[in-house]
This record gives structure tokens, sequence and C-alpha cells, in this order.
């Protein structure tokens, strides 16, 4: 076990040998660190945290009380091989939120980036891929083999499906179910989710300038309403060779690989 002479560890939590803590990191009461767990500077594990596994967290991550982060999946396959959790810098994981570790046969790593946001009863399924600045809201789930592209937020009480895929800036609303991959800058709703129009909110919060807006919005309704299936409509607009980043994030998303099929604009 190292832990570092700056980190402090409550008298009631257990750190058990092999442990990597690293300086100014936080212990909190009635605690348990695993053997293959490396904390990193200022981690702060709050109270009656469990971090288990062979799990990285990154710099400055606050664990809140009941979280269980890095144990095995929930995948009936897992026979016991050696797979990994990274969680980055700076993100907020609350009560009961559960992560767990990849599966080999999902390249065997679980990785989420920094500055998210894991609200109360969160979990994060085997293999996900999870990028930066991302919120989930209570008691919503992120199924084994997802990506999560950045600045994605996702409402209270919904569900994304397994190898689903959500495009960068998209939100989904609360109580939603995602089936099928979602373009970045999408807007998700309804009980069984249907793509609703763009983040219009989340874009204009962001500071992103007006006349990539209304690129967007006319590339929106060319998916939507143009001749041909959805792919077909994407490769018309990628071979326009739109100038606005936010067109072409939207292209490359929906001519990239999937194993799943798309919400298409209703």
């Amino acid at each position: 076990m190292a832990v570092d002479p700056s980190a402090r560890v409550h008298p009631s939590a257990i750190v058990e040998e092999g442990a990597e803590i690293g300086p100014d990191a936080e212990i909190g009461p009635w605690c348990l660190v695993g053997p293959r767990v490396t904390l990193a500077a200022g981690v702060r594990l709050k109270s009656h945290v469990v971090v288990t596994g062979l799990t990285e967290i990154g710099t400055e991550t606050e664990i809140y009380p009941f979280a269980n982060i890095g144990d095995i999946p929930q995948d009936l396959k897992y026979a016991g091989e050696e797979t990994r959790l990274v969680v980055g810098a700076r993100n907020r994981i609350r009560e009961g939120v559960t992560m767990n570790t990849g599966t080999a046969g999902g390249g065997g790593v679980t990785r989420v980036g920094d500055g998210c946001l894991f609200m109360t009863g969160a979990h994060v399924g085997h293999d996900a891929q999870v990028g930066n600045e991302v919120i989930v809201a209570n008691q919503s789930a992120i199924a084994g083999h997802c990506v999560i592209e950045d600045n994605v937020i996702i409402g209270g009480l919904s569900g994304i499906h397994q190898w689903v895929r959500i495009g960068k800036g998209a939100i989904i609303g609360a109580v939603t179910m995602v089936t099928h991959d979602v373009i970045p800058y999408g807007l998700v709703q309804g009980p069984r989710g249907v793509l609703d129009g763009l983040n219009l909110v989340g874009l204009k919060r962001r500071g992103v300038a007006k006349e990539d807006i209304t690129a967007l919005r006319a590339a929106y309704q060319a998916l939507a309403q143009g001749e041909g299936a959805f792919q077909e409509r994407a490769r018309r607009l990628a071979a326009e060779g739109h100038d606005s980043p936010y067109v072409r994030d939207v292209v490359d998303f929906v001519l990239g690989a999937s194993d799943r099929h798309y919400l298409t604009p209703g």
C-alpha cells in the first residue's frame, strides 16, 4: 500500500494493501478502497463509499456516500477476467451511483471523462465510454457498450440501451428510453425516445455562433425531409462540404460505424 503522507484516511475506513492513494486525497468514514485501486491527487471519498476492482479515479473527483465504483460487470458472460474502470478528473459522483468495470468482449475498459456530474442513483454499465462534461440525472442508466460523447445531458429516470451512441451536445429528456443512436446536438424526448429537434438551448448557452446554429437547423431539415434513406441524406450533406464544424459533427456521426439504427427526425 502506498498512501501519500498528505492524504487523510479516517480511522474507520479500510484501505487494502496495494492501493495507491495520492497527495491530498481524503477517505472519509466507513469507506472501503480495494487493493488495485488508484486514487489521484485531491480525490474525496465522502463516507460509506466502495471503490474496488482495477480502478483509477482522477484528480479532484468527489464521490458521495453509498456509491459503488469499480465492481464487476452485470453481464452473465463475465468470467472473472481482469478488466478496468478509468474515471477522469473533477467528476462529481453523487449518492448511490454505480460504475462497473469492462468485459473482455467489450474491450476490457469502462471509461469516464473529465468534469462530469452523475446524480443520485445513476449507473454506468460495462465497457461504456463516457466523454467530458456529461450530466446524468437521478436514477438514469447507461447500459453496456454505450458511447456518450462530450456535453451530453441525460434526464432523470431515463435509460440508454446497450450499444447506443449519443453524439456530443445532445440532450435526452426525463423518463425516456433511448434505443437507437442520437445525432450530435439532438433533442430526444418521450417515453419511447424520438428525435424531436435540436438542443438549441444548450447550443446558445455554450455561446455557439448564430451562423452555426442556422447551418445546423438547415442540416436538420435536410436530414428530416430530404429524399432517400437517412444515411443517403447525410451523404448528400457531406458532399456539399459545409463550413460549419457543427454540421460536420452530425454528418461524421451519422456516417460513422454503429451497431444500432438511428433515431430519425419525426
